[in-house]
């Protein structure tokens, strides 16, 4: 990753942009762009949620719920703040695609530790963001996998246990595909992992598909 002074210079330059991960963002290793740096962060004003895909992905088979982020005042989310270049934010565009990008006014940021630069800071919102029982669209074991290792990362077994209890919509149901993944971007679990992620959701009473 970048020097934070280097990252100031970008920021000067007006060519550094932000993003505020609240899901697979979280995990570093599912971010596809040579970010610059990233910083843990907690949001006010939205509320994760299980969605259906919107109509056009789901004609093209893309079944699985996605994850997003809603308006609602009063809730909070923690997640992870990424630092990125200007010229990137197309490509981060296009892996959002279903998503519209909305701007995150300054004070509605906190950082747990401090921000390596002031610049636009933006979360990605679902266009349609439904969190109601959908058991024709399962959140996938291996997206949800890397998601809460992101945040056992981050923000340690409280954070994991956070997610679990406050994101709505795990009435659908989760399609086990661990040894096979369907997500392109699937991570390996210690056998703690496993445990955790495991008995947290045992404990949230999903239920699962084969």
């Amino acid at each position: 990753m970048m020097e934070t002074r280097e990252i100031q210079e970008l920021a000067e330059e007006g060519q550094l942009v932000a993003y505020f991960g609240y899901g697979s963002l979280v995990n570093r290793r599912t971010l596809r762009t040579a970010f610059l740096g990233a910083s843990a962060a907690r949001v006010t004003g939205w509320r994760r949620c299980w969605r259906p895909r919107d109509p056009e992905l789901a004609a093209l088979g893309h079944e699985a719920s996605l994850l997003s982020a809603r308006p609602h005042e009063g809730s909070a989310l923690e997640g992870l703040v990424v630092y990125d270049r200007l010229d990137h934010l197309p490509e981060v565009d296009r892996r959002e695609t279903g998503y519209n990008r909305v701007s995150v006014a300054p004070d509605r940021l906190a950082f747990v530790g401090s921000a390596l630069a002031s610049c636009p800071v933006y979360i990605y919102e679902a266009k349609t963001n439904d969190a109601v029982e959908d058991p024709g669209h399962p959140i996938l074991q291996s997206y949800l996998d890397a998601v809460l290792q992101g945040f056992l990362v981050e923000f340690g077994e409280e954070g994991v246990r956070g997610f679990v209890e406050n994101t709505l919509g795990f009435e659908r149901p989760v399609q086990r595909d661990r040894n096979r993944p369907i997500y392109p971007r699937s991570v390996e679990l210690s056998p703690s992992e496993t445990e955790l992620f495991d008995a947290l959701l045992l404990q949230r009473g999903v239920t699962w598909l084969d």
